[in-house]
């Protein structure tokens, strides 16, 4: 351990060369390498953390820079988890650093947290936020949370010491109706490094027994005002009642529509002219799409409907699954005819589970 590169930390009187080397023994696996977990990792690495692991299976786009300040205009296309190894390997050689470039699934979680002795949740959808929290209860593992919302933030921190899990605070995950559409609401870029920060202090609390830790409490931040709020919360027993993982963690789809696994609808691809509908933005369209899909934006949807062939099925994909459900609900007004079909978990699926995508 450098002694000089730590001084200013193991100088301070309730901290000290002890809680150093807890750091520095400790593994942090951090789930997400964008807004929040930047600074996470940033901060982590420099303090030294002695393992950092970091899943992300998403690729730098140019309106990630106002806020993801460890990429810069050259990274724009390249996948966030090797700029981000090679750049943290540069700030600090002494870290160890293991990448894991996927997004967390029901099939990968609980083998890749099980080798971590606390996880930071750094995602920004729901789906991976109930799987981390379960993961976690079942392998016994603290969490550090953290969610982005405008000018404001939220952190706490679950599983720690028997305390209260994220279920307890949110017993169920919201079904797609109550969820803004993803990727389409703004975030002040200065937030997520504020709330991110406030995660990686919380990590520090756990893994050296200093301080107070947000367990039992979500801490609420309005970055418009300057002001902090805590709301106290108790454990719920039922939430602890767990044997394995939820058959699913997609959102649920609303009453009625048909929906296709992402395993299936490559299956369908490789043998069949399939009429695949992009509801995405621009931007993430050209970032990454499939080939022969049909970009129709959310937005202009109704407006541009005659594009779409409503003589044959006609499958509809986003980034996470959310947004196709609502463009297939909008569009039931107007088509009796044959099924519109929605790709469960979107880009983001076919991402982690087919490879040559």
């Amino acid at each position: 351990m450098n002694g000089e590169r730590y001084i200013r930390q193991t100088n301070l009187k309730d901290f000290g060369p002890k809680a150093q080397e807890r750091l520095s023994k400790s593994k942090v696996l951090v789930i997400g390498a964008g807004g929040l977990g930047i600074p996470v990792l940033t901060y982590l690495n420099a303090m030294g953390v002695g393992t950092l692991g970091i899943v992300d299976g998403d690729t730098v786009s140019g309106s990630n820079l106002h806020r993801q300040v460890l990429y810069d205009e050259a990274d724009v296309g390249r996948s966030k988890v090797q700029i981000a190894i090679r750049k943290l390997r540069a700030q600090n050689s002494d870290t160890q650093l293991i990448s894991f470039e996927q997004f967390l699934s029901k099939e990968n979680a609980l083998g890749i947290i099980a080798n971590y002795d606390i996880v930071v949740d750094a995602s920004d959808n729901f789906p991976t936020r109930y799987l981390v929290n379960d993961a976690c209860i079942l392998l016994g593992k603290p969490f550090v949370y953290g969610a982005l919302h405008g000018f404001e933030g939220q952190v706490s921190v679950f599983n720690h010491n028997d305390g209260p899990t994220y279920r307890c605070l949110f017993p169920n995950m919201p079904g797609p109706d109550e969820v803004p559409d993803c990727n389409m609401n703004g975030v002040l870029g200065v937030i997520p490094g504020i709330v991110g920060n406030l995660q990686a202090l919380e990590v520090v609390k756990v893994l050296t027994g200093v301080g107070e830790v947000l367990s039992g409490k979500l801490l609420l931040f309005d970055g418009l005002s300057q002001s902090f709020q805590h709301i106290k919360f108790s454990l719920v027993p039922d939430s602890l009642k767990m044997e394995e993982l939820k058959p699913t963690y997609n959102f649920e789809c609303t009453s009625g529509i048909t929906s296709i696994e992402t395993l299936e609808l490559e299956q369908l691809m490789e043998k069949d002219s399939v009429q695949l509908i992009d509801v995405r933005t621009s931007e993430e369209f050209c970032a990454d799409h499939l080939e022969g899909a049909h970009h129709i934006p959310l937005s202009e949807l109704i407006e541009r409907k005659s594009e779409i062939d409503f003589a044959r099925p006609a499958y509809f994909i986003c980034q996470s699954g959310v947004r196709s459900q609502k463009a297939i609900e909008r569009l039931r007004e107007y088509n009796t005819g044959p099924e519109l079909i929605n790709v469960k978990g979107g880009m983001n699926n076919l991402r982690a589970y087919v490879a040559k995508y």
